[in-house]
């Protein structure tokens, strides 16, 4: 969904989709990766934040920059692209 060639690119998707619902994958190294779902909140000129739905703590909020979705570290899936 998100167009992976520079950041600017990343930038101006998610800046699209904010107040949309995504799923992230996060990559923790060695093969550890966390899924979590939530909603696009703001976007930053370096970073973006993620409100999200699940969890222990529902209004907790993760930020991110572009790079982490340029090198693959946060993989953002639209909900409406994938089966809830």
């Amino acid at each position: 969904m998100f167009d992976r060639t520079d950041v600017f690119h990343v930038r101006s998707d998610i800046q699209r989709n904010i107040g949309s619902k995504v799923r992230l994958e996060t990559n923790k190294g060695r093969h550890k990766s966390v899924i979590s779902k939530g909603v696009i909140s703001n976007v930053y000129p370096s970073i973006f934040t993620i409100q999200l739905s699940d969890g222990p703590d529902p209004s907790r909020k993760l930020s991110f920059s572009y790079t982490d979705v340029l090198t693959n570290a946060v993989e953002i899936t639209l909900c409406d692209s994938i089966e809830q």
